[in-house]
């Protein structure tokens, strides 16, 4: 008998016929989640499951999974799942770190470009007919270039992001627990300051920090109140690191100058008020969302998937799994 795999929602083909090669493949098609009863099931029946982050995989999915080897995570993001009860239990967890992130700085760009030059507003206007012709204070926007850049989290992304500041002339700040090697930062051009720092001197706020105990809500009333009222918060971490009815509250005040945002606090529920803000772009988090991308992170998700079954260490294992 072949061991099971089942993938928990829509995959590339060309993975999903990768896996069928070896295993019996149990593919979620339809674009909708399992629900925790279908999760709990196919737990109890695989040998491996592909997951999304909204399959919330806790102790009590990975209890009924008794011959389950892997939970290899379709993302870098990995709060989903309870690590400390797979690791206990002798199941592998993946993510698919090191192949997203230049995407995902192409995506904060958009962001920054998009919201400080009103794209969004700008082109519903043109669409709906209402552009009559130049005006001087039209779609009046801020410039980024020459601006100063504010980093929280300094990772893959953050990096990524940061490089692409020096074409704009931007001045980059940036904080982390970790400092950088200072010729990582004399290569990115990028200053380590206190985090009250960032959030007071920049001009365009990003954030790129795992969903921890300590990220959860470090954006919150308090820190949006030292923003500058021309700042821009920019966001494609995690919904929860950000407080959104803070957020909903100083954008409608007008206290900071906008957002964009590509996570949300409740995802995918929006929380109340975004909607109608003119100064907030929303995103369906889509920060790995091309074509090549989730193609190389769904074949990484395979390797891996493949490693634990043929009985190797899976190549990606999430931060401290070996760890407890």
């Amino acid at each position: 008998m072949k061991p099971v795999v089942t993938i928990t929602q829509t995959f590339p083909d060309s993975a999903v016929e990768r896996l069928r090669q070896s295993f019996e493949v149990r593919y979620n098609g339809s674009g909708d989640s399992l629900t925790p009863e279908a999760l709990g099931k196919a737990a109890g029946e695989s040998d491996a499951l592909v997951t999304y982050l909204s399959d919330k995989i806790d102790q009590s999915i990975i209890a009924k999974g008794e011959r389950l080897k892997i939970v290899a995570n379709y993302g870098a993001g990995f709060n989903n799942i309870d690590v400390a009860s797979a690791r206990a239990q002798g199941v592998w967890v993946t993510n698919t770190p090191g192949v997203l992130h230049e995407t995902t700085a192409d995506l904060t760009w958009a962001l920054i470009l998009g919201a400080a030059r009103q794209i969004v507003p700008a082109d519903r206007y043109t669409r709906e007919g209402r552009f009559h012709g130049w005006g001087a204070k039209l779609f009046l926007g801020h410039d980024v270039h020459g601006k100063t850049l504010g980093i929280i989290g300094c990772g893959e992304i953050g990096r990524a992001v940061a490089r692409r500041a020096r074409g704009f002339s931007m001045h980059v700040l940036y904080h982390q627990r970790n400092r950088l090697p200072a010729e990582d930062e004399k290569e990115l051009h990028a200053e380590w300051v206190p985090l009250e720092r960032v959030i007071r001197e920049a001009d365009f706020l990003t954030l790129h920090v795992p969903l921890t105990p300590e990220t959860q809500y470090m954006i919150g009333g308090k820190e949006i109140a030292m923003m500058k009222s021309t700042a821009y918060l920019i966001h494609t971490a995690r919904g929860k690191v950000v407080d959104d009815l803070a957020l909903v509250q100083a954008l409608r005040e007008k206290r900071i100058a906008g957002a964009a945002l590509d996570v949300f606090e409740n995802e995918p529920e929006l929380t109340g008020g975004l909607t109608g803000l003119d100064n907030c772009i929303i995103l369906p988090h889509i920060g790995s969302a091309s074509y090549a991308t989730r193609e190389t992170m769904a074949h990484l998700v395979a390797d891996n998937v493949i490693d634990a079954l043929e009985g190797r260490e899976p190549r990606t294992l999430v931060p401290g799994w070996k760890q407890g």
